[in-house]
């Protein structure tokens, strides 16, 4: 069944009469679809449309299972190719705007790591600590939910799922459509390997030795930067990013000290450091820290009497430390206005000289942005402190799982078309192909280790750079740059095939009345006409049926008011190349085809809304640093 809270927003929303016309369903499978041109009801929900996106928003239920099934999906942008990747989040209560700003994330992400994947993002409607057998009834039947998206979205896990719940839409839907899947199954073992938290240090392994380079500024004129034995950390949020940050700078930074940290019941500090191999042997068994470790270490006269613990997990932020690491899913880690939801003021904040974010803090709200602006111009403007912005930093994860794609299942070990759904057959299927898979996980692991060592040290050079030769940058505005550069500079090499939409079609010998109905009841104004074989022979637009009815023609056969003489774009023009052909022969669209078949449709709303902003911006940005001649 849907989902109540998905129901109250499509029908607050949406007009019954769109709902009713739009959605399409089969075998008990809902869709609705909204997308650029659907800017007005997107507006209602809170998402912004922009040069960047979204492409489109997905609402999908089941409407024939017992278990509420339903959800979002938002593909942001594919400026750097498709399908677009991102995590599925499960929360009793998301909305679409929320899936929104979490794919803008995802999109400045992956640009930022110059991965060939677009930004996306998933939202189940459920409760999360429902029980197991329902979590993976609802699993199943979202996997099920998005196979028709498959070209467009390839999900990881997220807050409310794992990697086991990738293993089960893999069963699903193939091995190529769910990434961060077990090792059984060739996956990287993002969360078990901490592999987003491996970003964070190397960002901040990378930053000691750049951050001198912002002495020009004058809010960093007295930075000095600590010998190794004087790196202290404070991490707030010991989790999946927290703990295994903590235990990674342990490796790669063996002289530094992590002397405070947080959990949803408290924090722990000591200035000497604290027992990472200890506390994150609890995290591992029992996922909550510092309460259990008060009652163990600390309560009961142990030898830890010198680390301090309170249940105000917020106060972490009020101690001092060269880095400070926000790994706790909080957007607002620092306020600047009373009214601002934050876990601690800007005035009350201690004593830092680097933020390192962990935890996903981008918003493509104006609010939000508005909130970000103030807290860096107090932060780092103002007390000079490096900020380290999160898409930046905490790509890790997705650069281990993109390597699910960029190495994908060899044709031997993809699991049989037949089987796909029957999960006690693939179980069986996995264990007698268990070698291959083991060789195909480390593959991709090694290679997943070295590409985001060389992304997360390329965008800290690229960001103390930019922020360094220009004083008026703040580090979000910075970042954002750096990702919407690689963003322009992709777009400019797309073609038609990278951009086209689906194109309705019909027989030459459909009547015209159902040509007709069907441009009314669609959204565009033109149809390819295609002969016995399936090959363009035609178009029908707007312009020809009004001008038969003007003639009084309208009895008369689809062929003997058709467009013949067809303007076409093939899969391979580019931008500019299309834009050229639909000025000079005043036209709004044009079918893209590849020897005689209709591949899809390009328009001058389609290059209007979405596309040549961003070519426009990359191509001024290519002639600003031409060499001018006197």
């Amino acid at each position: 069944m849907i989902p109540q809270r998905l129901e109250a927003c499509l029908r607050g929303v949406i007009p019954e009469a769109i709902l009713q016309k739009r959605t399409r369903r089969k075998d008990g499978r809902c869709h609705l679809v909204l997308d650029y041109r659907d800017e007005h009801l997107l507006a209602r929900m809170g998402i912004v449309c922009d040069a960047l996106g979204p492409k489109l928003v997905a609402f999908m239920w089941d409407e024939t299972s017992a278990d509420e099934i339903g959800g979002y999906l938002v593909v942001d942008n594919l400026a750097m190719g498709a399908p677009s990747m991102g995590g599925i989040r499960m929360l009793a209560a998301i909305t679409p705007a929320d899936i929104h700003n979490l794919a803008r994330g995802m999109t400045l992400k992956n640009a930022a790591a110059q991965l060939p994947f677009g930004g996306g993002k998933a939202g189940i409607l459920a409760d999360p600590t429902g029980s197991p057998e329902q979590h993976t009834r609802v699993i199943r039947g979202f996997a099920r939910l998005l196979r028709r998206y498959r070209p467009l979205y390839v999900p990881g896990p997220d807050v409310g799922s794992n990697d086991a719940d990738m293993k089960t839409i893999a069963v699903e839907n193939g091995l190529d459509a769910a990434v961060s899947k077990p090792a059984e199954m060739g996956g990287n073992r993002i969360d078990e390997l901490g592999a987003a938290a491996g970003g964070v240090v190397i960002a901040l392994e990378r930053l000691i030795d750049l951050m001198p380079r912002l002495t020009v500024l004058s809010q960093f004129a007295q930075l000095k930067m600590p010998a190794p034995d004087e790196v202290t950390v404070l991490i707030q949020g010991f989790g999946a990013v927290g703990a295994h940050a903590a235990r990674l700078l342990r490796e790669r930074l063996p002289a530094a000290r992590v002397v405070g940290i947080s959990d949803v019941e408290g924090h722990l500090f000591c200035p000497a450091g604290l027992p990472v191999e200890d506390l994150f042997a609890l995290w591992k068994q029992y996922g909550q820290v510092t309460g259990r470790f008060f009652g163990e270490r600390i309560q009961s006269g142990g030898p830890r009497r010198s680390v301090q613990y309170s249940t105000d997990t917020n106060n972490l932020l009020r101690e001092s430390a060269f880095c400070f690491v926000p790994a706790a899913p909080v957007f607002n880690y620092l306020g600047v206005l009373p009214s601002e939801k934050c876990s601690m003021s800007v005035e009350r904040m201690g004593a830092w000289s680097l933020i390192v974010e962990g935890a996903n803090t981008y918003s493509p709200d104006p609010n939000r942005k508005a909130a970000r602006t103030r807290m860096e111009q107090v932060v780092y403007r103002q007390k000079g402190v490096m900020i380290a912005t999160d898409y930046l930093v905490n790509s890790g994860g997705v650069i281990f799982a993109a390597q699910e794609q960029i190495l994908p299942t060899p044709p031997e070990l993809r699991i049989p078309e037949a089987m796909l759904g029957n999960h006690a057959a693939v179980e069986v299927w996995l264990r007698e192909h268990a070698t291959g898979f083991a060789r195909l996980s480390e593959k991709r692991l090694e290679a997943g280790a070295v590409y985001r060592e060389k992304a997360i040290r390329r965008n800290m050079t690229e960001l103390v750079d930019l922020l360094a030769s220009n004083a008026d940058l703040l580090p979000s505005q910075a970042a954002e740059r750096i990702s919407v550069r690689r963003l322009a500079e992709r777009e400019s090499e797309r073609t038609a095939k990278d951009i086209m939409e689906p194109m309705p079609m019909v027989p030459v010998d459909t009547p015209l009345t159902q040509v007709a109905a069907l441009i009314v009841q669609g959204r565009g104004n033109i149809i390819a006409v295609l002969d016995g074989d399936e090959r363009l022979v035609g178009v029908v637009t707007t312009w020809d049926i009004t001008r038969a009815v003007a003639e009084g023609t309208c009895e008369g056969s689809l062929e003997a008011i058709m467009t013949k003489r067809i303007i076409s774009a093939g899969p391979a023009a580019r931008i500019p190349d299309i834009v050229r052909e639909l000025e000079q022969n005043r036209i709004s669209a044009m079918p893209v085809v590849e020897e005689g078949r209709v591949l899809g449709m390009v328009s001058s709303d389609l290059l209007a809304q979405r596309y040549l902003p961003q070519l426009l911006r990359a191509q001024d940005a290519t002639a600003g640093n031409r060499p001018t001649r006197s």
